[in-house]
């Protein structure tokens, strides 16, 4: 079981410094530490919850400065429950254990879920408006040309991460923009992605055999 920590380092976010000291004090073997120009696309956020592993313990400065919403505070409590993975949100003052924050009462939980969506939008604004800021200080980089190739790779990866995360199929499905749910199958069972939850477990190629072995011994005749 490792410790982890996670910071979004949002511009007017005030207590980065005390947040890395209660991290490591706590025993935090890595600190993620996000970058508020990445606020959108969260890779070391994406890189985390990749990484997680059952038992872990993950420590947040903030539900709000972690997560995105209302929905992705959902599939990440889901991901949590799956993986046995204790939660601790300093700021929140929350401990799935109910062992550090003994005076947080229920309504305090209920208050945080609900303020959420508001916390996350000032956060956003706030990270969307430096971000144009320090373009127009700078000058911009070359634009890199995108290949066929290089695109369905980004798009491929970006199937393996979101599973691999905990994200549904559903879910990976629409953010992929492929037209079918098969496609996603496809690309999990190139890359030796074994199935994990849901009605779909184990390797998809054996799972294709179990639900279709007539036409599956076909081909391979």
């Amino acid at each position: 079981m490792a410790k982890i920590g996670y910071i979004m380092v949002a511009p007017h976010y005030e207590h980065l410094e005390t947040d890395r000291k209660w991290m490591k004090d706590y025993g935090c073997v890595n600190i993620f530490e996000e970058d508020e120009a990445y606020e959108k696309t969260r890779p070391q956020w994406k890189q985390l919850m990749t990484s997680l592993e059952r038992g872990d313990e993950l420590v947040i400065a903030k539900f709000s400065n972690a997560l995105r919403g209302s929905r992705e505070l959902a599939m990440f409590l889901e991901v949590c429950r799956i993986k046995v993975i204790r939660v601790i949100s300093i700021h929140d003052r929350i401990d799935s254990r109910n062992e550090l924050f003994p005076d947080t009462k229920p309504s305090d939980v209920l208050e945080m879920f609900g303020a959420l969506p508001e916390e996350v939008l000032v956060l956003r604004k706030s990270a969307a408006h430096m971000v144009k800021l320090k373009q127009k200080r700078i000058t911009a980089p070359p634009v890199l040309v995108s290949t066929p190739a290089s695109k369905r790779l980004q798009r491929e990866q970006t199937v393996i991460n979101m599973y691999s995360a905990g994200y549904s199929i559903e879910d990976v499905w629409h953010a992929s923009g492929f037209k079918s749910r098969s496609s996603v199958f496809r690309i999990l069972n190139k890359h030796g992605v074994t199935l994990n939850r849901g009605k779909h477990v184990g390797p998809i190629k054996k799972w294709n055999e179990r639900k279709n072995p007539i036409i599956t011994k076909g081909k391979e005749e």
